[in-house]
Parts: structure tokens; C-alpha cells; sequence
């Protein structure tokens, strides 16, 4: 495991890595079982998803690319036409909660401490805190971090990762793993690009290509309402398809990055 940063361990799992183990446990040893359980966790959110024909999905991105604000203008234009709910997560405060609460959205904070990324258990936790009854969408806004929230399953179908024009377009070639993950990339504050002459869209869309990610790129500013449509028209279309799906009894698995474990896994 990482002996840095402490990354793989939350609060949701801690209790599982110092269970006693037989012959004793190396770092290795312990970051797969880990892994495993949090898969099994995963499969068993995903199925309680599926069987209410919710469409999940985890929302990624580094701090401050405007996740919360994407949020809370993707509730307002979907108000009158699904049910939506939200986790969200953070090392500490329920601000980002607070924000989606006023606007009559249920949200569950997750407060991770010092992991910086959700994982399976923190997710089936915040679901015993949550009337998911009738939800169509469930928005899952992960921990601020472009490295390990791609390489751990949550139960979500989809990844949405974000990318802020005040980053630097060359961000997808920097941190591969995230991007990889993507199931749409969103590129956001897109009305400050007048004064970025330093950040291309197109030089970030051939990044992503690059990574031979075909996930669709929005540009779009949510506090100016710039470019919502198209993704408003994307979530509307993978709702549909969950539905077809839940219908003949499939589901789908997001794209996990294991070569972030793998990272973690030289660290130690």
C-alpha cells in the first residue's frame, strides 16, 4: 500500500485491513484483499442500483474544476423531469451537501478523513442513509483528485471526468489513468477561454484520443449556462440505456484503471 499518503485505506474499509491473518500478511497481500472486497462491495451497489433502474455515476476530477457547480445546474434543468440524488464526498466539511440540500435534492456527505478518493464501502454506507426510492440518477461527486478515484469501482455504470480550462489542456497526457476512465469528458469554466490563450480544447480532446478513449467531449460553463445542452441530451440517453438494459436483466461496469493500484503497489 501507499506508506505516503495511506490512500487505499477509508473509513469504510479500515476495519478489513488488520483483521488477523494466518502466516501473517504482507502490504501486497493486504492491498488485494482489500481490492477484492471492495469489487465484491461494488457488484453488490451496482445490483442494488440496477434492480431500482437507477443510473449511477461518479463524477471526477482534481479540486476546484467545478463539480458541485455542474451539480447544481444539472438539478435545476432535470428538476421537472427525473428524480436525482447525490453523494458527496470530501475529507472533511458537508459544504458540497449543503449546497445540493437547498436546492430540495437529497444529498449524504461522506467525509473521508485523509483518503483521498471514495470507494465501495464508504458508497453502500451513505446508501443506508438514503431514500432511494423513485431516484432516477444518482450523482456520485468523488474526493477532488486526478490520480485514485479511477482505480477504485464504486458500483457506478458510468465515469464522468472533468477538466477545467484554468488546468491546462495538456492534463489528460499528464495523468492517463483518470482519463482513461472516461466515460464523457467535460470540460468546464469553458466562458473564461477568451482570456486562457493558453489552454486548447481541441489539444486536450487529441490527448484524450491519444490514450484511444473514443468518450465524447463537452465543452461547457455551468454558472454561465454554456454548453448544458449537449450534456443534459448525454444523460438523458444513457438513462435510456440503463433502462434497456435493467430490462433484459444486464447492467454495466465502469472502466476501472487498475495500473492506479499499481502505483500504489510500488510505493510500498
Amino acid at each position: 500500500m501507499c506508506d505516503t499518503c495511506g490512500c487505499n485505506l477509508t473509513p469504510g474499509n479500515r476495519h478489513l485491513a488488520f483483521k488477523p491473518v494466518a502466516g501473517g500478511a504482507t502490504a501486497v497481500s493486504v492491498l488485494k484483499g482489500l481490492l477484492a472486497k471492495n469489487d465484491d462491495q461494488a457488484a453488490h451497489n451496482r445490483q442494488h442500483f440496477d434492480r431500482r433502474g437507477i443510473l449511477a455515476l461518479n463524477l471526477m476530477s482534481s479540486p476546484g474544476s467545478g463539480k458541485t457547480a455542474l451539480l447544481e445546474a444539472t438539478l435545476v434543468a432535470l428538476k421537472d423531469e427525473f428524480t436525482c440524488a447525490v453523494i458527496e464526498g470530501d475529507l472533511e466539511t458537508e459544504n458540497d451537501a449543503e449546497r445540493i440540500r437547498a436546492l430540495g435534492v437529497t444529498a449524504h456527505q461522506i467525509v473521508t478523513g485523509t483518503a483521498c478518493h471514495l470507494d465501495a464501502h464508504l458508497v453502500h454506507d451513505a446508501l443506508h442513509h438514503m431514500n432511494l426510492d423513485g431516484v432516477d440518477l444518482l450523482f456520485i461527486e468523488n474526493v477532488g483528485n486526478l490520480v485514485c478515484p479511477a482505480s477504485f469501482d464504486l458500483g457506478q455504470h458510468l465515469n464522468v471526468t472533468l477538466l477545467s480550462v484554468t488546468e491546462g489542456d495538456d492534463k489528460p497526457a499528464k495523468y492517463p489513468v483518470m482519463f482513461r476512465a472516461a466515460d464523457a469528458l467535460l470540460l468546464t469554466k469553458t466562458d473564461l477561454l477568451p482570456v486562457l490563450d493558453d489552454f486548447d480544447p481541441a489539444r486536450a480532446e487529441a490527448h484524450l484520443r491519444e490514450l484511444a478513449n473514443p468518450a465524447p467531449v463537452m465543452r461547457l460553463s455551468a454558472r454561465k449556462g454554456m454548453g448544458m445542452d449537449a450534456w443534459l441530451a448525454w444523460l438523458r440517453e444513457q438513462l435510456a440505456a440503463q433502462r434497456a438494459r435493467v430490462a433484459v436483466g444486464q447492467s454495466r461496469r465502469p472502466a476501472i484503471q487498475r495500473d492506479g493500484q499499481q502505483y500504489h503497489q510500488a510505493g510500498a
